[in-house]
Formats: C-alpha cells, structure tokens, sequence
C-alpha cells in the first residue's frame, strides 16, 4: 500500500507557540495553512489515490479538505483517532514544555498524562496495519501531525532518527507499508 504522509498547514498553534493536543479546543488553519494546503495540492496533482484519512483535529481535516477539493477527489473523508496528535497532557502550554520534558530521551520519556514517542509508533502501527489488511492494494492519502509522521516513518528506520525529522506544514513522505517497514 503506498501511503502519502502529509501534515497539516500552518495552524494558529503553530503561530502562537503552543500545545493543542486536544481534539475538541478548535484550532484552525492560518491563512498560509490554507494556502499551503492548495499548493500542495496543485504539487500532487495529478497522483491518484483512492483511500483519504485524517486525524480528528480540526486543523486535519480542513488541510484534507482543500486538499481533496484541490485535487478533485470525490472520496468520503475518513477520520480516525489513531492519526490524532501525540498526547502530552500539556494543552495550551508553550511547545517548549513539551520539547524541555522529552529533550533527554525524546523515543522513550511519557509525559506524566501523555505518551511516548513508541507508544505513538504502536497506535500509528494499529491504524497502518488495519488499513493494509483491508485495502491492500489502496493509494493512501493520511492528513495528521509531525508526531505521528514520524512515527510511521520510525518503523522505516531508527525511531532516534525519525522522532527529529522535521516534518514542514503540508510537507509529505511516501511510504509502501509494509514493504518499507523493517521492524
């Protein structure tokens, strides 16, 4: 199954600084994410895909909106909480709370009413695995967060190195799962 990996566009948390690892605080798209969103659009234009999930965040799907309408897909969106954000139990805090408590072992610390960066792997795997079983040979195109990019992509190669691999707004990876998937 060949799956595109895209993280959502610029989202006012990401303007402001700040934790939004609760899906029911609305936090949207800026401006620019919407417009990230439509040029990555007219960037994948052209490539077919037959299945379109995204997380629950409200800044998730509306990327996978304006990128479904962009490139003219005609496919139900399918959400899933599996795609959603890493928990860290730190909504609203500045980033760097997060950032300043996983520093030492970003792979393995779970924050107090969070998760670690492996169980973020093990729920992305749940939802990858699922997704193969049923639709084998699907072109995917999963809209979620940098955490869970990386942690699909963790399964790819060392999580030491996918857990710093900056994920840019509407940036992407190709994956084929599992053929890529080593461990």
């Amino acid at each position: 199954m060949r799956v595109h990996l895209l993280r959502h566009g610029e989202s006012e948390a990401n303007v402001g600084g700040f934790i939004n690892d609760d899906p029911a605080r609305p936090v949207h798209l800026t401006e620019r994410g919407r417009a990230q969103a439509r040029a990555a659009a007219e960037a994948l234009a052209g490539t077919a895909f037959d299945r379109v999930f995204c997380s629950r965040f409200p800044r998730a799907r509306e990327t996978a909106e304006v990128l479904m309408a962009g490139l003219g897909l005609d496919l139900p969106l399918q959400v899933d909480a599996r795609l959603d954000e890493r928990r860290s139990g730190l909504d609203g805090q500045p980033v760097e709370a997060f950032n300043g408590l996983v520093r030492p072992d970003p792979v393995r610390i779970r924050p107090p009413a969070g998760e670690s960066f492996l169980e973020t792997m093990d729920r992305v795997k749940g939802f990858m695995d699922e997704v193969v079983a049923h639709f084998p040979e699907a072109r995917v195109l999963l809209v979620s967060h940098e955490n869970p990019i990386q942690a699909v992509l963790a399964w790819t190669m060392a999580p030491e190195q996918a857990v710093i691999l900056p994920v840019e707004n509407c940036g992407w990876r190709v994956v084929e799962w599992p053929g890529e998937c080593g461990r």
